[in-house]
């Protein structure tokens, strides 16, 4: 750590990450943002890809910083200060209509106060709380971008039959989300594995971070519109919880 060495000075190298995090950030925010207006996309269509592009852009950008005390909250500076953006939109106390545009359903800016403004703080507390000490964190984060962004554009395009217990969800989106989610978190694990900064066997944990995802597809199924973000990540961490102690069943290094 880090895996991009840009000077010997770990706060300087920090501050760099932090920069190219942000610019990173704000780039895929508003290059889906001028798609949208330009109606080359639909709104919902660049929502869901900030939704699920944000998170691999933030993570790789965690192998830029220099791994010391400070890292982790210069880290969650990012998608904090983005978050604040979201919030004062929301607010009527920062003007953005072309934020406004791409991240909410009906061009109504209170709605940022509820998907985006979770999705950050979400994001903040993973960073806080599990950075690079635990694998957790990261899987959270990639079945919340990953596996929920998906859900919703295949459930919408593709999905035919609906959920008996919910008709605002599909079969297709839920299997999307289950998939997706797997996916994106087994990719993360297997480059930071690779990368040296987990110790993991990733065949033995295939089948703790399936039913992580398994639980967060089934509670993102009845989740309410506005809540699914929270419910999703509470969801997959409780199942973390719960498989803290049958690690040692599984045999894998997971948690």
């Amino acid at each position: 750590m880090p895996v991009v060495t840009i000077t010997p000075y770990p706060w300087i190298q920090d501050l760099i990450a932090l920069v190219i995090t942000f610019a990173a950030a704000l780039l895929w925010l508003r290059l889906l943002d001028t798609l949208a207006r330009s109606k080359a996309i639909s709104r919902h269509l660049a929502r869901k890809l900030i939704h699920i592009g944000a998170g691999p852009i933030f993570l790789l950008c965690w192998l830029l910083y220099s791994g010391g005390p400070q890292s982790r909250w210069l880290a969650a500076l990012a998608p904090a200060a983005i978050t604040l953006q979201f919030a004062l939109i929301g607010l009527g106390l920062l003007k953005d209509e072309d934020a406004v545009q791409a991240m909410s359903r009906s061009g109504d800016r209170r709605e940022l106060l509820h998907g985006p403004v979770q999705y950050g703080v979400i994001f903040v507390l993973m960073t806080l709380l599990f950075w690079l000490d635990s694998p957790v964190g990261i899987v959270v984060l990639m079945i919340l971008s990953g596996g929920d962004g998906c859900a919703d554009i295949v459930g919408r395009r593709w999905g035919r039959a609906v959920l008996p217990w919910n008709p605002r969800k599909t079969w297709a989106g839920s299997a999307a989300m289950l998939l997706a989610g797997f996916g994106f978190a087994l990719a993360f694990l297997a480059l930071f594995t690779r990368l040296e900064i987990f110790q993991l066997t990733l065949a033995a944990s295939l089948l703790p971070l399936l039913l992580i995802c398994l639980t967060a597809t089934v509670v993102e199924a009845v989740s309410g519109q506005d809540m699914d973000n929270i419910t999703v990540a509470v969801s997959a961490l409780g199942m973390a919880w719960l498989l803290t102690d049958g690690m040692r069943v599984w045999g894998a290094a997971f948690l």
